[in-house]
């Protein structure tokens, strides 16, 4: 009788190529691009199988950074932001080449020390029309920008609304150096509201492009 092909079966983890880490379903990963002059590519490790060879495959789901959107990177995007993609892929354990931590964006704002393998996400994006989820942030200052938590902003004690130093004609030596700040508004005795306004972070258009397969 001939004997079946065995098939594929899941793993529980995998151990990085010339490392101790360990990698389980639901981890942060950077994976190796094609392109050694590119950073490494971020994924959220879905399943973990290997063959009847025993060739590790993960499926993923793609982080993309801002300049790979549709829309590309914007003034309020931080240095290390990330967007969670509706983009899955399969590919080799081997381009693994580490681990990393992809923060809320509230535990992210919250970290004293920001380290090389620290990110941060606040949008869903769909790869395929650039959409995103939310598709409107709180913005804040009189620029009426969202948050970029790479940037220093001011609070003031009227209104509570936050301000970067250059719109209010500051340094950011002389905004570190304030002990109390009224806004404009407030220091003539106006009445401050923060805005209600929502700034939009999805094209205008919805431009109907295919996610691009990431090769190794």
């Amino acid at each position: 009788m001939a004997k079946t092909k065995p098939g594929k079966k899941d793993l529980d983890s995998y151990t990085i190529k010339g490392t101790n880490k360990v990698v389980r379903p639901g981890d942060c990963v950077l994976m190796r691009p094609s392109d050694s002059d590119k950073p490494p590519y971020v994924a959220r490790v879905e399943k973990i199988e290997a063959d009847h060879r025993n060739n590790v495959k993960v499926r993923v789901r793609w982080y993309y950074r801002p300049e790979e959107s549709i829309g590309g990177r914007r003034q309020f995007h931080g240095a290390k932001e990330l967007f969670l993609s509706d983009h899955y892929d399969v590919q080799s354990a081997h381009t693994i080449e580490g681990k990393c931590t992809v923060h809320s964006f509230k535990n992210y704002t919250k970290l004293e020390n920001v380290g090389a393998e620290d990110y941060f996400c606040r949008f869903e994006y769909k790869a395929a029309t650039g959409g995103f989820t939310p598709d409107r942030v709180a913005v804040y200052c009189k620029c009426e920008m969202p948050y970029n938590p790479d940037d220093l902003m001011v609070q003031c004690e009227g209104c509570k609304d936050w301000f970067h130093p250059s719109c209010m004609g500051m340094t950011i030596e002389d905004a570190k150096k304030l002990d109390h700040f009224l806004c404009s508004d407030c220091s003539s005795d106006d009445d401050a509201k923060r805005s209600l306004n929502a700034f939009p972070v999805s094209p205008s258009v919805e431009t109907k492009v295919e996610p691009k397969r990431r090769k190794r």
